[in-house]
């Protein structure tokens, strides 16, 4: 199945924090791990804000301390909400994205197969609130399907299935998992790995024959 990943990194996590980053990239469950991410179509932007100094005295400690420099980039750009908004939609009307996902009209919303299924970690916690209070509820229904794949969720699952150690469902901790290193808090980089880890998972699950009917009989009535 093709999804595509995104992220976003903001100057917080209270419904008047501001979106500073977002970044996008396909991908294909059906394809080896190595050929899976189509970094050609990859999207990034920054998004234009006040500056760091003028933001500090409300920002979170942890913000301030972390995302300093990200804060200093997105103020110097000269990339605005609303031309990030357009850049993106010309991103997801432009040929090479609807050939991958194989969509045929995207402006009818009633049609399921010509929208995007979105890919991230904590997305309607997160990433979907930023996106439909900034991009509008029309632009996500328009391109989006509801249904979401998400990677903090997926790892609650396979918690349950005694297949991940418990408490390892953040993006941190898987990638401590798979030693992949630490959470780069950049949006590329995180729509990147999350996609990965993602594929990872899949491809364990894979090896464990988890998926075969000998190994596990779902059952058929009493649902």
């Amino acid at each position: 199945m093709k999804y595509l990943s995104i992220d976003i990194e903001s100057t917080g996590l209270d419904e008047d924090c501001l979106l500073i980053e977002f970044a996008a990239i396909p991908f294909d469950t059906c394809m080896p791990l190595e050929k899976s991410l189509e970094h050609t179509l990859a999207f990034h932007s920054f998004i234009q804000c006040p500056s760091f100094e003028l933001l500090r005295p409300k920002l979170n400690p942890w913000v301030a301390e972390h995302n300093e420099s990200l804060i200093r980039k997105a103020a110097s750009c000269n990339i605005t909400l609303a031309t990030f908004g357009n850049n993106f939609k010309q991103y997801l009307q432009s040929s090479p994205i609807k050939n991958y996902f194989l969509i045929k009209n995207e402006n009818d919303q009633n049609k399921d197969q010509d929208k995007i299924v979105l890919f991230g970690k904590s997305l309607n916690a997160i990433d979907l609130p930023f996106l439909r209070r900034d991009l509008g509820s029309d632009f996500m229904n328009t391109f989006f399907l509801h249904k979401v794949m998400d990677l903090t969720a997926f790892a609650f699952g396979l918690i349950d299935l005694n297949l991940l150690p418990e408490g390892v469902h953040s993006s941190s901790e898987l990638m401590k998992h798979f030693k992949m290193g630490e959470v780069s808090h950049t949006a590329l980089d995180d729509a990147k790995n999350t996609a990965i880890i993602y594929m990872r998972l899949l491809d364990y699950i894979k090896t464990q024959k988890l998926l075969h009917s000998s190994h596990i009989t779902l059952p058929t009535t009493g649902l």
